[in-house]
Order: structure tokens, then sequence, then C-alpha cells
């Protein structure tokens, strides 16, 4: 079922922002068997996958320093993510995939109404190289005018920062664009840029989106492409 909080204006979109983790893809065992293999290596307990799932959203540092437990030793907090980052880097691709009816919905919304081509592009917290070559390794590239990560700017989502350089890069307003994300990090984020918000409730926190509601909430790709299509 589609929800609306608040009626598009009736404008067109002329820019589609996607988030990655938990939006477009289902990467939860390739992030959770990760997490797991660096605190077997540094001799700590794993953590269950509910719990690392929750961890997931504000970037690779963010959730090395959830899973474990925030200590206060910064040279142990870059080891140990510096192992993630080994790991998930051939890891990667071992579990993870793109949500059934996902490419069907990004075919769906890559035209607009007037048969023009809209713009698309991915902004995630996700490091940028693993986020360019799961997009890619999963056939979405051809989708997306950009793929942005975590580390493509000097600050991450909920800053505005990727989601402004997207607009300016696509000649698209602040009502012309909206984001879309799994989690309350993407609606702050399109809030902060002045942006439409779609919440999808199949992904990693939708919890998160009871307390920060977007502007459209959907219960799956296809309930995306028709609510925006």
């Amino acid at each position: 079922m589609v929800r609306s909080n608040r009626n598009l204006d009736g404008k067109p979109l002329k820019l589609l922002i996607f988030d990655l983790d938990g939006t477009l893809i289902d990467s939860r065992v390739d992030l959770v068997n990760s997490v797991n293999a660096m605190l077997r290596h540094f001799q700590r307990p794993e953590l269950p996958p509910e719990i690392i799932a929750t961890y997931v959203g504000d970037g690779a540092p963010m959730l090395i320093r959830r899973a474990l437990g925030d200590p206060n030793d910064h040279y142990f907090l870059d080891e140990a993510l510096e192992y993630f980052l080994s790991y998930y880097r051939v890891h990667k691709l071992d579990h993870t995939h793109a949500y059934p009816g996902v490419p069907e919905m990004l075919a769906a919304l890559r035209r607009g109404r007037n048969g023009s081509e809209r713009h698309m592009a991915v902004l995630s917290n996700k490091p940028v190289n693993p986020s360019r070559q799961i997009v890619e390794a999963l056939g979405l590239k051809p989708f997306f005018d950009q793929v942005y990560g975590g580390n493509s700017f000097s600050t991450k989502k909920p800053d505005p920062e990727g989601a402004r350089k997207l607009m300016a890069e696509a000649g698209a307003a602040p009502e012309e664009t909206i984001i879309v994300g799994d989690s309350s990090i993407d609606v702050l984020t399109g809030q902060n840029a002045g942006a439409w918000t779609c919440g999808v409730t199949y992904g990693f926190a939708p919890q998160t989106l009871q307390t920060l509601p977007p502007d459209l909430l959907v219960d799956s790709p296809e309930e995306l492409a028709q609510a925006l299509a």
C-alpha cells in the first residue's frame, strides 16, 4: 500500500536519488558475515544478524564502531575497519542481490510521463568503490547517471552535500527531486536538501521511518514504480 503524508505538488520529478543497501539491494548477509569475520579476528563474540542490520546506514566506520561497542581506542578502530573493508571487498557479492522487482522498477522510472529520460543516481553511505562495483555487477549501472558513496564527499548522509551535488549535476531543483531510502537517514537527507522523500518498508531499518515519516511510504519496488511513474 502506498501511504502519502504530503501530496506531490504536480511538478514533474526530474531527479530520483536512491539509497543502495536496503533500498535497491539486499546486502544483509554479506555485511553480517563481514562484521562477524572482523569480530572473530579480534577475538570478540559474534553478533546476531538482526542486531548488525540495525547498525547499517551511517557508513562503514560507524558500523564497525557500533559492532565493537564504541571503544575509545582509535588505533584499534582503524585496524578493525581496515580488516572489515578488506574482507568485505572480497565477499561483497557472495550473497548480495537486487531486491525482486528492482530492475523492472528502475526501467519504469527511467522515463518520465512525457517520455523524456529522467536523471537517476545512487547516494550511499557505503564506500564509493564497492558501491559502484556492486551496482555494475548486478546489472544496475545502465539506469544511473552517477553513483556516489560515503567517501565521495567530505560529509555523509544525512548531510545534504551529496544530494545537492547530484541536483547541480542534473540541473534539478529541490522540488524536482526525490530521495528514496529505507531509513530515517535518507528522509533527513531529503529534508535537509529541501527535496521530496520516499521510504521503503522492505529494507533494513523500516522502524526508523515511523519516527521520521517520509512524504511517501511504499512496501515494494512495484509500489514505488506506481507511485512515481
